[in-house]
């Protein structure tokens, strides 16, 4: 018998969820949707409230549909009033682009942020986690060449060990630990490869400016990524560096692009470069002072995976999979927004 939802503004898991549904039906919610061209917004709106009560307590969506049809309480709760099919939202759902859906996504959570006055050299945490599939692999044999067709590819993970899934790429700001971007690969390619295509995304999204520090660990380390940060990027990479790193060597081939020398303003430029290595090298000196920070991100992820249920997920296509994913980071970084701003808020709230 399946328990009934009830509502307890008592409970302080109800109140949490209060504050995103108000949220969910603010004015620069609406007005990020009307920007990405999701319409019509009140119905809109609905779906995006009961996706989310549907992955706040990791309740299939049509129990969940089935309970708001029978108690008025959760409907108003939800202010929703009418309850949309299961296939209506699976339609409205894939009529969305998946560029159009990161970026609305996106947008929310940008629009929802407090804007501070001034923005000075932001600090940002990198790490992947694997997305595993709710696939049978011991009653069935999934090769190689079987998944040519498929989105989805074999991986490995130390935690999980081998699977069927993705590898889930976040960038989350320090300290606020808000979700900035998110990205989705087909198996477990190796960090480290991984780099130019992520810093890419950063760039094309506007979230990095000059001299942003970006935390990695050591799944992401190479001399060329240190190049790259720098001078393509011009940013402050600080990868954990393996047991054999040595600073002199590493930096010993770094040099000014060619571009530089027909610039008219080619010393300023190269003058922004030496700074930047200059404090690259000194963070690198003490690297292990930035362990805590970086361990916020993989608090991040246990989170997120415990509570809405991404542990294996019943869908199977890239599309499908993006989409579920991108709901739960923005449902997360709502609950963040709402009252949780710090990491040892964060150790707890994986434990609730």
């Amino acid at each position: 018998m399946k328990a009934p939802i009830i509502v307890d503004l008592q409970d302080p898991k109800w109140l949490l969820l209060e504050k995103i549904m108000t949220m969910a039906r603010s004015r620069v919610v609406k007005q990020a949707m009307e920007r990405h061209e999701v319409k019509p917004i009140e119905k809109s709106g609905t779906i995006f409230r009961i996706l989310f009560i549907s992955n706040y307590f990791s309740i299939d969506l049509t129990d969940l549909l089935e309970e708001l049809n029978k108690r008025s309480t959760l409907r108003s709760f939800a202010h929703v009033a009418q309850v949309p099919s299961a296939s209506t939202i699976y339609q409205f759902l894939s009529r969305m682009r998946e560029e159009q859906f990161v970026l609305m996504t996106s947008d929310i959570l940008n629009s929802l942020c407090p804007r501070p006055s001034r923005r000075k050299f932001r600090r940002m945490i990198v790490d992947g986690s694997a997305i595993t599939l709710d696939l049978n692999i011991f009653r069935r044999k999934f090769r190689k060449k079987d998944l040519l067709k498929k989105d989805y590819r074999w991986g490995f993970s130390n935690t999980v060990g081998y699977y069927l899934g993705y590898k889930l790429t976040l960038v989350i700001e320090y300290p606020s630990l808000l979700p900035l971007c998110m990205l989705l690969h087909p198996g477990s390619p190796h960090d480290s490869a991984l780099f130019e295509e992520i810093m890419d995304e950063l760039r094309r999204r506007r979230i990095i400016q000059n001299e942003d520090l970006l935390i990695f660990d050591k799944g992401y380390f190479s001399s060329k990524n240190y190049q790259l940060g720098v001078l393509k990027y011009k940013i402050i990479p600080l990868i954990f560096p393996r047991d054999n790193f040595k600073i002199e060597k590493a930096f010993s081939k770094m040099c000014y692009p060619l571009s530089v020398y027909s610039r008219h303003d080619g010393k300023k430029v190269k003058v922004g470069y030496e700074r930047l290595v200059a404090i690259l090298k000194h963070k690198l000196t003490r690297w292990t002072d930035f362990l805590d920070i970086h361990s916020s991100i993989e608090d991040f992820f246990k989170w997120v995976k415990n509570a809405f249920s991404l542990r294996q997920l019943h869908r199977y296509s890239r599309t499908s999979v993006l989409k579920c994913v991108c709901i739960n980071v923005l449902l997360a970084g709502m609950i963040i927004l709402s009252s949780f701003h710090s990491k040892k808020q964060l150790q707890a709230l994986a434990e609730w």
